[in-house]
């Protein structure tokens, strides 16, 4: 019996799974295309470098993830989020973000290697190749950039690759679906958020369709360009269970179209239906779901872990995503489609819109 497979089997034991999952997991790449585990470091002082128990809260709403976790799950990359409170103003959240920025810089400085912040496919290869966890810095809210005095331009050296175009307010860009905003479907992109979205096509960077209304999602489609592939990074589907965070399967057909992916989110409220799954088997769900509309190549993983969500109960660590792994093969999902969802699909749509030294000089021509 190998090191490994010692550790292997270990592993499995300790999460209640079969080593199968734990062997799959460890050759596949799993990219998580959304974690807000930059927040609990900015408002709490959580030291990310330690490796924390779920504490007090029992992995509800924050502390699902920390450097140790991220290594010991499994998570090879994922899409970080920098969030900026849409309360403060204009200027103030422009102020803000600049800031966050800045130190969610310096904290991947920090780990010395094991994190590395990555702008494209070429970028992550080179990261996995040295063993680092692929940083894709992403942020949640576009209208942290309405005060930017010159628009995208304004970040120096700038790192981002996705943008959610509003979050749980509304903005100058848009309507959020948030119900508590007072939202009666009868707005969607503004004009100023029409130009954002250019932009945002202009210099390559996702573009994110989660927490918008539906007016909002479909006036940003016909706007976007058709060449690149859409996201809705962390959401559930109507298909499954009716929410207003929820996509429905012509959105989801309309993201597939541009050769998009949906990550499905781990939030038990927008997953959980009565009589159904009461652990990662509710992912799955709505996973299975967008397999049935636009097929496997469409779907991905979007935890939203430290967004404020109370995951599964078997899913409230981020060691954990191997138990969601085992709830795809107890399905019957082949260990092909089970790699497309953890990485391979996000890898491919990296790929499309940021392969690399390619696209780099050729955003540098234009």
């Amino acid at each position: 019996m190998s090191a490994q497979t010692q550790t292997d089997q270990e592993f499995a034991g300790a999460h209640g799974v079969p080593v199968e999952a734990v062997q799959l997991l460890r050759r596949a790449e799993l990219i998580d295309l959304h974690i807000d585990t930059f927040i609990p470091p900015r408002l709490m002082g959580y030291n990310l470098h330690k490796r924390h128990g779920l504490g007090l809260l029992r992995g509800r709403f924050f502390g699902h993830l920390d450097l140790p976790r991220v290594e010991e799950g499994g998570l090879t990359g994922a899409m970080w989020s920098i969030t900026t409170n849409p309360f403060r103003t204009r200027a103030g959240r422009w102020r803000t973000f600049t800031k966050n920025l800045k130190r969610f810089r310096n904290f991947i400085d920090s780990t010395d290697g094991r994190l590395r912040i990555v702008g494209d496919a070429a970028e992550y290869a080179a990261a996995r190749q040295a063993g680092a966890h692929a940083v894709l810095p992403s942020v949640q809210g576009g209208n942290a950039f309405e005060g930017a005095p010159d628009g995208w331009l304004s970040i120096a050296d700038n790192p981002i690759v996705r943008v959610t175009l509003v979050h749980l307010t509304n903005s100058a860009y848009g309507i959020t679906s948030s119900p508590f905003k007072g939202w009666k479907g009868k707005r969607g992109l503004t004009d100023a958020g029409r130009d954002f979205v250019k932009e945002l096509n202009h210099h390559r960077v996702f573009v994110d369709l989660a927490h918008v209304n539906p007016r909002t999602f479909w006036d940003a489609v016909e706007v976007h360009d058709k060449t690149q592939p859409l996201l809705a990074t962390h959401t559930g589907v109507n298909g499954v269970k009716k929410h207003w965070r929820n996509l429905d399967d012509d959105q989801l057909k309309a993201i597939a179209d541009t050769g998009g992916v949906i990550g499905i989110i781990f939030s038990q409220a927008f997953l959980k239906v009565r009589g159904g799954p009461r652990d990662s088997g509710m992912v799955v769900d709505h996973m299975e779901h967008v397999i049935d509309v636009v097929g496997e190549d469409h779907v991905a993983v979007g935890s939203d872990y430290d967004g404020a969500i109370v995951p599964p109960p078997d899913l409230r660590s981020g060691t954990n995503y191997v138990r969601l792994v085992a709830a795809m093969l107890a399905r019957g999902w082949s260990a092909e489609r089970v790699e497309k969802v953890l990485g391979g699909n996000a890898l491919r749509v990296l790929a499309e819109l940021r392969p690399g030294k390619v696209q780099s000089a050729s955003a540098g021509a234009a």
